[in-house]
């Protein structure tokens, strides 16, 4: 059965203070219509210009996500991507008066409880999940990052973090399903080490933090005096540091919370896909740069499955509609220059041939014999010969005729042919013949990989005028 979309059926409003620009911003999470994903509208800018949370939109990843579009910037957004995501809603207009989320608690916990108090309304578009169909793997390795994308009927993540750190240690969280989101991820909170909190202080960062939103991880010797300080500019009576190595301003949530935290990033950056996910993301030492690096990448599989998707896979074994003597009936070519070997389609707009590759043809003496490829040429050739019966076609004696190449244009060769291989030729017109001419779009595959592609243009010409 076909999942739904949704969206909210009421409205929420929050505000609070932004974690960076520690301005008061009032936000109000709107119902949408039936595709729209999620967008954020400034309403305190002129024109209330929208941003789309979508990966090409990404301008900042430094201390979070921050999109930008239309002159407008929206930054944090990742925990309210991450509610959303984790409660399954697909289309929701965020009004915001301001340049950045409220921090809140620096989890996503209070952002599902009002979504939850909202309630949620079905919409009758089917959920537009991208189903990862084969790895999508991404690495930076002089840090150690790493993040693969796997085929699963659901969508499951898992996450590993290591700081190097004798506090903080090696760490591990995973969700087997988004269901178990609300339970187990949502209500992790952000955490920094005492040396970035002192540093984001110096530059002017985390205005609108306190020590209620963030676990702090004391990664080095602390003064009596440095905890007083830290005290005064968070406007605590005193702070200390807690046997689990952190400062003693909040109790752990959970035992590996800094590890759930970053799967929670995970979560709210990958929303910049721009839909649903099914699949299993599997992430080691993640953050912000590399989760938006790693939605790119699924972004462009997504490009490539749809380019793929509109090229039919045709069954080889499906009979001929022309076999190897029919077509010698329309081709002049004979062995060892005749390239198709049956006609499996054929209709006034296109053709579609094919040629299996064995190492008994005689190029193989020559071209490469200790490593056999077919030759691109030959898959061009090969893809005119076929476009060269839809041409011939049209003419009521073909044996008079011949087919000659006037053009080749955005010939790609993509990946190797050889010995052993099926390849399967579709030539499209790209406009209605004329005075002989056509123009083909070619296109060659094995199984469902495309090998080589091409466009072509030849002109029929009469030969025998008996």
């Amino acid at each position: 059965m076909n999942v739904k979309q949704r969206t909210i059926k009421n409205e929420v409003e929050i505000s609070g203070v932004g974690l960076h620009t520690g301005k008061i911003v009032s936000m109000t999470i709107k119902p949408a219509p039936e595709n729209h994903w999620f967008k954020f509208r400034r309403v305190d800018l002129e024109g209330q210009p929208e941003v789309l949370v979508d990966a090409d939109n990404v301008t900042d990843t430094s201390r979070g996500t921050t999109i930008s579009q239309n002159g407008a910037s929206v930054s944090t957004i990742e925990h309210l991507m991450a509610s959303l995501i984790g409660l399954q809603i697909d289309n929701v207009m965020i009004d915001i008066d301001g340049p950045e989320i409220p921090i809140l608690d620096g989890s996503s916990a209070i952002f599902v409880k009002l979504l939850e108090e909202a309630g949620f309304e079905e919409q009758d578009a089917d959920r537009d999940y991208y189903e990862i169909s084969s790895n999508i793997h991404y690495a930076e390795p002089e840090r150690k990052v790493e993040i693969l994308g796997m085929p699963m009927d659901d969508y499951r993540l898992t996450c590993m973090i290591d700081f190097n750190s004798p506090v903080l240690g090696s760490q591990h969280a995973a969700i087997t399903s988004i269901e178990d989101f609300k339970a187990e991820i949502a209500s992790s909170r952000t955490f920094c080490f005492l040396h970035e909190l002192e540093m984001l202080v110096d530059h002017g960062l985390i205005k609108g933090g306190d020590l209620s939103n963030a676990i702090v991880i004391v990664d080095k010797e602390t003064s009596p005096e440095e905890l007083q300080k830290l005290a005064h500019l968070f406007h605590n009576d005193t702070v200390a540091v807690a046997k689990e190595g952190i400062l003693n301003n909040i109790q752990l949530r959970h035992q590996n919370e800094p590890a759930r935290h970053k799967l929670l990033d995970m979560v709210g950056d990958l929303a910049l896909v721009g839909r649903p996910l099914k699949g299993h993301i599997m992430a080691a030492r993640p953050g912000h740069a590399a989760n938006v690096a790693f939605a790119k990448k699924i972004k462009e599989q997504i490009k490539k499955d749809k380019t793929r998707k509109k090229i039919k896979v045709y069954d080889p074994n499906m009979p001929a509609l022309y076999d190897t003597v029919e077509i010698m009936k329309i081709l002049p070519h004979r062995q060892p220059m005749l390239m198709v070997d049956k006609i499996l389609e054929l209709t006034e707009t296109h053709v579609v041939g094919l040629k299996n590759v064995t190492m008994n043809e005689d190029l193989f003496m020559g071209h490469f014999p200790g490593a056999p490829l077919f030759p691109g040429v030959l898959q061009v050739e090969a893809m005119a010969q076929t476009g060269g019966i839809l041409v011939l076609k049209t003419v009521p004696d073909p044996e008079n005729w011949l087919t000659l190449f006037l053009k080749i244009e955005n010939a790609r060769f993509k990946a190797q042919v050889t010995p052993g291989d099926c390849v399967i030729f579709r030539c499209d017109l790209m406009e209605p013949i004329r005075r002989g001419i056509a123009k083909m779009k070619g296109v060659a595959m094995v199984g469902e990989k495309i090998v080589c592609e091409a466009e072509l243009m030849a002109q029929i010409v009469r030969v025998n005028n008996n």
